[in-house]
């Protein structure tokens, strides 16, 4: 008996060696850096899907169970996943992943968020009191994420802390090579306009010099109408706007209506990992696909 117990006693204690750190990130984009900083020490697992609005998630059931047995929440934070995640919280009944805890990461901290209105007035759409969350398309804000995930893990696995930040740095100096290679790719378009579908470009255009601030959406989150398309049209005619930018989950033929009248280019585009086909290697396989797309659309002269 006193045999068995020593091996129960023992094998309990290498699980508990061997246990990995469990990981929930709310966003395909977020779990890829985790997945960065965390390799091999970290079981990981996603809520959103790449081809899925972050602001309006399908809650499953199944995702509470997730959240009740995870050591560390990983979330965009600025009112990204407001809709949907903090019911989920409150069934999940962990407070290591409540605001403020222990295992709650919220990965906005660190950034400089623009567009912080000085008043919440509803009129004018979808706005976030906190600004606009859709910063993580400025690989700048990508490594001030993925320390504040190396430090949170560090926090909850100590003894795995210098695999983290030795991931970390092998990260961030990847991102810095090929931040210079992207802005030499979207250098010749400085100052060129482009189209969105919904005010979630802000990040991009302004760390690569680009206009992105006329929108097939009349407001945030607010469907676009014709006399609102009519006035897009105008614009792009009169400015000479020839690329527009749609992601996955928003309605691309009227993007293809509004080119077909303007002899513009709809380039798909996506915030995650996985949301165009060739992007599910990671962050920057994404950045990747978005800098050359954009860049090609922009060279292709009606």
């Amino acid at each position: 008996m006193k045999l068995l117990a020593g091996l129960l006693l023992l094998g309990a204690l290498c699980e508990s060696a061997d246990a990995k750190l469990n990981v929930v990130a709310t966003t395909p984009d977020l779990a890829a850096i985790a997945k960065e900083i965390g390799g091999q020490n970290i079981e990981l697992t996603t809520l959103a899907k790449p081809t899925e609005d972050p602001h309006f998630v399908d809650a499953k059931p199944s995702f509470i169970v997730k959240l009740n047995r995870a050591d560390v929440l990983i979330e965009g934070g600025a009112e990204l996943e407001i809709g949907w995640l903090p019911a989920l919280l409150d069934q999940s009944r962990n407070s290591k992943l409540a605001p403020g805890g222990p295992g709650h990461v919220a990965c906005a901290q660190g950034v400089q968020l623009l567009e912080v209105p000085s008043t919440l007035d509803r009129s004018r759409g979808d706005i976030h009191a906190a600004g606009n969350p859709h910063y993580l398309v400025d690989p700048v804000n990508a490594k001030i994420v993925a320390r504040n995930i190396t430090d949170a893990f560090c926090a909850q696995d100590q003894k795995s802390c210098d695999v983290y930040r030795a991931n970390l740095k092998k990260f961030t100096d990847a991102l810095d090579t090929k931040l210079v290679e992207w802005q030499r790719i979207l250098e010749p378009f400085k100052g060129q306009q482009i189209v969105a579908y919904h005010n979630s470009w802000l990040y991009f255009g302004t760390r690569f010099g680009l206009k992105i601030d006329l929108f097939l959406e009349p407001k945030p989150g607010v469907p676009p109408t014709p006399t609102h398309l009519a006035e897009v049209i105008t614009k792009m005619k009169q400015d000479k706007v020839h690329v527009i930018i749609v992601d996955p989950y928003l309605n691309r033929r009227t993007a293809e209506t509004v080119a077909a009248k303007t002899d513009a280019t709809v380039v798909d585009v996506s915030q995650f990992p996985g949301g165009i086909k060739g992007t599910e290697g990671g962050y920057i396989p994404l950045m990747d696909y978005l800098v050359n797309a954009v860049a090609r659309a922009l060279a292709a002269k009606p």
